[in-house]
């Protein structure tokens, strides 16, 4: 079971979380070996001093939870963040773009803050509850397109979160592209079923009892 820990982002995004969870959260990912912590931009430098040396990437959120920044905005956020520490940036689209079928200014964006942080991993969350299938189709592929490593099915703080059958179209379009399925992944079961069907990140807040067969 443990061997589940590497694709577990060990997240703590709650609006309401303080400095003491966040210690709490990083600990618990370098003693699990999970792939990264995911935690709002506040906490990034904090996180990459505590991880240091351990091997758990730091992973941040641009334009979280809705997309509606501006495109300079969420730029200079990204660029923040990795100067901060963050290896990882998890990135909403601008949804509404997404919904009015704007998909060359919904990549022209996302290219724009995948070139201003070259050497971070990219992961693009496209909000899956907002869209239907062929929206999340053509969202995919604007992410792939800009560039990004990931596509990522949720925020977590939508209407709903991850399905099994989201992350098997996603995957579908993307090919090669990594797919993070994320928001309301609790179990182990929901886990390994969200892997079967072609993720290779998982973000979730109950990553230790995952690992523990939860």
């Amino acid at each position: 079971m443990k061997d589940i820990a590497g694709y577990i982002d060990h997240t703590l995004l709650r609006a309401d979380a303080v400095l003491d969870e966040i210690e709490v959260l990083c600990t618990e990912a370098a003693e699990y070996k999970f792939a990264s912590v995911c935690i709002a931009p506040l906490y990034v430098k904090y996180a990459a001093g505590k991880l240091a040396g351990s091997g758990v990437k730091v992973c941040t959120v641009i334009g979280f939870p809705l997309g509606a920044s501006g495109s300079r905005v969420k730029i200079y956020e990204a660029m923040e963040a990795v100067n901060n520490g963050a290896d990882e940036l998890d990135i909403v689209i601008n949804i509404g773009d997404a919904k009015a079928g704007e998909w060359e200014k919904v990549e022209k964006e996302l290219s724009a803050i995948i070139a201003s942080t070259p050497d971070a991993l990219h992961k693009v969350i496209i909000e899956t509850c907002y869209l239907n299938d062929d929206q999340k189709k053509a969202a995919c592929i604007a992410a792939v397109n800009a560039g990004a490593a990931f596509v990522k099915t949720s925020t977590g703080f939508g209407s709903s979160g991850a399905s099994v059958q989201d992350v098997r179209l996603m995957k579908s379009v993307v090919g090669d592209a990594g797919v993070k399925a994320s928001g309301g992944i609790k179990t182990h079961s929901e886990a390994l079923a969200m892997i079967g069907a072609g993720a290779s990140r998982i973000g979730t807040s109950s990553g230790v009892d995952i690992v523990e067969g939860g």
